[in-house]
């Protein structure tokens, strides 16, 4: 079974493998923020205590379709406020160059073919486009269905009918554009603003992570008393930190069996598939603080590609709050790999054998996507000044520049998160009687406690200073 973030559910990613590729990931968002900032120029004022002339030569360069009531053809014509309204296939290819130039070392690293990616990146994009077109419609747009949500139903009305075409399977990497995407946004939030949301962050995943870790998985020894303390355990990590990557982490950690992964990621996907839809929903219809709820979500899917969807439906602001808690949280993949391996080596499960484990087993499951975003913040937050240059600049770079590339980025990996989800290979997985129930109860149990801990610590101790720190 294929999972829809990046994963192969019965055969882990080597992770020397995942490591390489998140560094790549690292040096592309790198270079790109780089290649932004010399399409930005500032010219000093000639007036005394007036703020230098700051142009971006990339204006209107890449695509953003407009707004558009009966005609979707309106939606691929600029409508500036002098001048005639221009076509946009110029900048849609443009576009599409751009994106494909950043996903070139990464399809030439996962060993796809120069005709296997262009095909697959091809379609990917023109979903994209009708994504990015539907959710532009006037009405739509009153209603706040964003172009994530078309993204997803795109791609899952393609993957539940007619099925994913095998020519698109090798450029369908949602985790991979997301982790791209999230480097890039790592420039947009400016580090203090990270610090502010860091310290509630932190109560909201760490705090809250490992109680339902533990608590998950004594339910299921003690109470439903399942009979593989393994799949237990990869259970309780995949719902309580980050679905995917932490069954695979902490599957190898316990010595789990690949049926046993795969029925965890299995569960983990179809869950995921309907909160991150959901739970935004509950959180507009319930009247609940948008940034609460952000914090929420971010604490309680379990993948960061799916925070990210949930997270933009309820505005920019909600996405930020969202992705920070997600990241903070994926932090603790390495330190509960190495905290499982650990608790397993003092016990005789099969052979009698203990697992030596290293310290080095945190910094082998470090995210790694998690010290670009970390990187970009702080190159954005702290170099312009000590180049001298005035603090809109870097601004202009990450809010008119890099975001539309990481919005695009955003949008091919929901399309894609669509393509690898197929209901009817996960439905299996409601058959099973105890595990179900484990993860039901276990993911019953995160919401209440993140929901708790996300309104005391973003609704209350630090709700007027991150509410001030994001109006800036």
């Amino acid at each position: 079974m294929h999972s829809p973030y990046g994963t192969d559910a019965s055969v882990a990613i080597p992770p020397t493998r995942q490591v390489h590729e998140d560094w790549l990931i690292v040096g592309i968002g790198a270079i790109a923020l780089m290649v932004a900032t010399m399409f930005v120029s500032m010219k000093p004022s000639n007036d005394i205590g007036k703020k230098p002339e700051i142009t971006n030569h990339a204006k209107s360069t890449l695509a953003k379709l407009e707004s558009w009531k009966d005609a979707p053809g309106k939606a691929f014509y600029s409508k500036p406020k002098i001048g005639e309204p221009q076509f946009l296939g110029g900048a849609l290819l443009i576009t599409f160059a751009v994106i494909g130039t950043l996903l070139i070392p990464i399809a030439y690293a996962r060993g796809i073919s120069p005709g296997s990616f262009l095909a697959g990146y091809s379609v990917l994009f023109v979903l994209a486009i009708l994504a990015f077109l539907m959710s532009t419609q006037e009405v739509v747009k009153q209603y706040n269905f964003e172009y994530v949500l078309w993204a997803l139903l795109l791609g899952l009305t393609i993957s539940n009918t007619v099925g994913t075409p095998n020519f698109l399977k090798p450029m369908v990497i949602g985790d991979t554009f997301i982790k791209l995407g999230l480097v890039l946004f790592g420039a947009e939030v400016l580090f203090g603003k990270l610090i502010a949301l860091g310290a509630p962050g932190i109560f909201t995943s760490w705090v809250v992570t490992p109680i339902v870790l533990i608590t998950t998985y004594w339910f299921g020894q003690r109470v439903l008393k399942i009979e593989s303390p393994s799949l237990n355990m990869v259970i309780s990590a995949d719902m309580s930190v980050c679905g995917v990557s932490a069954a695979i982490a902490t599957g190898a950690a316990c010595r789990a069996k690949r049926e046993e992964v795969s029925y965890a990621i299995g569960v983990s996907l179809l869950f995921t598939a309907v909160m991150m839809i959901v739970q935004p929903y509950i959180v507009l219809k319930t009247g609940m603080d948008p940034i609460v709820g952000a914090a929420w979500i971010g604490g309680t899917i379990d993948s960061t590609g799916a925070v990210a969807a949930a997270g933009a439906v309820l505005g920019d602001d909600a996405a930020t709050v969202a992705n920070t808690v997600k990241m903070i949280q994926n932090v603790l993949i390495g330190v509960i790999a190495f905290g499982v391996a650990t608790y397993w080596s003092t016990r005789d499960r099969e052979s009698g054998d203990s697992n030596k484990v290293g310290i080095s087993e945190i910094w082998t499951r470090f995210p790694k996507f998690v010290i670009g975003f970390i990187g970009a913040s702080l190159a954005f937050s702290f170099l312009p000044s000590l180049l001298g240059w005035d603090s809109k600049f870097a601004e202009v770079v990450s809010k008119e520049i890099t975001s539309q590339v990481r919005i695009w980025l955003f949008c091919l990996a929901f399309v894609a998160f669509g393509l690898e989800t197929n209901f009817r290979e996960l439905w299996k997985y409601l058959c099973v009687g105890k595990p179900l129930f484990l993860y039901i109860v276990g993911q019953a149990w995160s919401m209440i406690l993140s929901l708790a801990m996300a309104t005391l610590m973003f609704g209350v101790l630090y709700a007027d200073k991150v509410k001030s720190i994001l109006s800036k």
